[in-house]
């Protein structure tokens, strides 16, 4: 059977039936070729898509952890901002209350030796003997001088039993001026009656004397008083004065100070070390091409004279500006990015040394922002600490003593282990962002926070610049800056002033006094010499009579004491 089978496929296969059938495996064949090339290309496109999508996810949970680490980082920056709008204002507090203190972190001298500590001498006793004096005698009433008994009259005696109080009397007055004429007694010709002459005028045909201009400028620039406040407590002593008219008067007081200020400013360049600082300042003028009213303060301390600089911007202009060509200077700036930008920064003639009080707030705003980083901020505060101790023990002593010797290795032992740890916690995977940003920042502006180590003159923070603008952080609030460009400008000449005859030990009062009587005798211009006026241009003499006492603390010293 199966042989007949097979010899008729052999018969059909001759028959030329076996070209249709490879025909149709053929067919088939292509056809599975086709449907293989649709399937590779389906599984292509599948593994493509499988790449692109993981792609994706990967790039997604990416930006979910960045998104995350910018959620803590502003969540931190709210608790922050939270604290310092709600939490304890250090006006209201005390010293270990303040918004630069960290709870939880002693900032004392733990070093100090254990045992009694030493009673520490209360302030001395003020000397008021060069104040003049108005004598008082006090009686007793006549029936109030006898005997009880016998009713005789008690003998007055020689001593009498002393005692001080201190009295401020302020009052307005008129200064009448009589001036004598005098008539001719001869009949010469051209002989006539003379007058004596005027009294020299600060301000010509004014009402308002020398001393009043004295008391408006030093109130409104020294005390930082408002000008409406001052005129209110004029109006209780009976002197009504309108705003007006002190300020048309400021107006034209205001070239008097302009030649000093820029003798203060030539000085001031000089400064081979030098502090830098800046605060808002409110303008209210309309200026083309600016925005708003914020105007900028800008500081520069040198070593005895200090002048604040106004201008609208903020940018690296200003300090670029201020300061001499050709000249080098070390200044002491916080980390704003203005001062990187100047030119002569770059050109290598101006040292910037960064400000350790700012490395210090960052990481106490972090443990504030961060709870749970505290330990680890605390950790850095102490090494902070642990430097400004060694520094200050440092600058005791002259350089080159063993002393010097001693307190110098200790410092550069610290600064080497703060440069080490912040490397070492740089390089680890796990460190938190926000610890992460500070340490890149510490270690971005290492060189000009270390310079203090190199020169001891150097300090190792610019706190003086910022006490500097406290002035004028009062009188931005308390009368909310200036009301014209001529305003602004004559508050930056008088901040000038005054806080340089402050690092002389100068008394404002009396030198302003001095000043302006001398500008009312040149007719209500500046002198023709200035030199004489200049604190450090002072006699002895002069420097004696114009002291401040109250400015020193004791044992305290003028730029040029030494």
């Amino acid at each position: 059977m199966d042989g007949l089978v097979l010899e008729e496929s052999r018969q059909d296969l001759d028959s030329g039936d076996w070209t249709e059938c490879v025909r149709e495996l053929r067919a088939e064949l292509t056809q599975l070729r086709d449907e293989v090339a649709t399937l590779r290309r389906e599984n292509l496109e599948l593994r493509q898509q499988v790449g692109y999508w993981k792609g994706m996810h990967a790039r997604a949970v990416e930006r979910i952890a960045v998104l995350e680490q910018e959620n803590e980082q502003l969540g931190g920056e709210n608790r922050r901002l939270q604290q310092q709008l709600f939490g304890k204002k250090s006006e209201k507090q005390s010293c270990a209350d303040r918004s630069n203190q960290l709870e939880g972190f002693d900032d004392k001298d733990s070093s100090a030796l254990p045992g009694p500590k030493k009673k520490q001498r209360g302030p001395r006793r003020r000397d008021f003997s060069h104040l003049p004096t108005q004598e008082q005698v006090v009686e007793l009433p006549a029936t109030e001088r006898l005997c009880p008994t016998c009713s005789k009259p008690f003998a007055v005696m020689t001593d009498t039993e002393d005692s001080e109080q201190i009295e401020i009397e302020v009052k307005a007055h008129r200064r009448v001026i009589r001036r004598r004429r005098y008539r001719k007694t001869c009949t010469c010709p051209g002989c006539q009656t003379i007058t004596a002459p005027a009294p020299a005028k600060l301000i010509p045909k004014s009402l308002l004397g020398t001393s009043v201009w004295v008391e408006v400028l030093l109130a409104k620039y020294f005390n930082h008083q408002p000008t409406e406040r001052l005129l209110a407590s004029w109006d209780l002593l009976g002197l009504d004065l309108a705003a007006s008219t002190v300020n048309a008067g400021l107006q034209r007081l205001q070239p008097l100070f302009t030649p000093l200020y820029e003798a203060v400013r030539e000085r001031n360049r000089l400064s081979a070390y030098q502090q830098a600082d800046e605060t808002r300042w409110l303008v209210f003028v309309e200026k083309e091409g600016k925005q708003g009213h914020r105007w900028w303060l800008w500081v520069f301390n040198g070593e005895d004279t200090v002048v604040y600089v106004l201008d609208p911007y903020r940018s690296h202009d200003v300090p670029e500006g201020h300061f001499t060509a050709g000249i080098g200077v070390v200044l002491m700036v916080d980390r704003l990015a203005s001062y990187k930008a100047m030119a002569p920064v770059k050109a290598g003639l101006i040292v910037l040394a960064f400000c350790w009080a700012h490395v210090r707030r960052d990481f106490i705003a972090l443990a504030k922002g961060f709870p749970e980083l505290k330990p680890w901020a605390i950790d850095w505060l102490k090494l902070i600490r642990q430097a400004y101790r060694c520094n200050r023990e440092r600058v005791q002593h002259e350089d080159p003593t063993p002393a010097f010797a001693t307190a110098d290795a200790k410092l550069r032992q610290v600064m080497d282990e703060m440069k080490a740890q912040a490397a070492e916690q740089v390089a680890q995977v796990q460190l938190r962002l926000p610890c992460r940003k500070v340490l890149l920042s510490l270690q971005e502006h290492w060189t000009g926070l270390t310079r203090f180590v190199e020169d001891a003159r150097i300090p190792m923070d610019n706190n003086a610049s910022e006490r500097s603008l406290r002035g004028a952080a009062l009188g931005r609030k308390n009368y909310y800056g200036s009301g014209a460009v001529w305003s602004g400008h004559l508050a930056m000449m008088l901040f000038s002033v005054f806080a340089t005859l402050q690092k002389w030990a100068i008394n404002p009062r009396r030198w302003l006094r001095w000043y302006l009587d001398a500008c009312a005798a040149a007719g209500g211009q500046a002198p023709s010499d200035l030199q004489p006026f200049l604190p450090w241009n002072l006699s002895q003499e002069q420097r004696r009579t114009m002291v401040n006492s109250i400015s020193l603390p004791d044992g305290g010293e003028t730029p040029d004491s030494s």
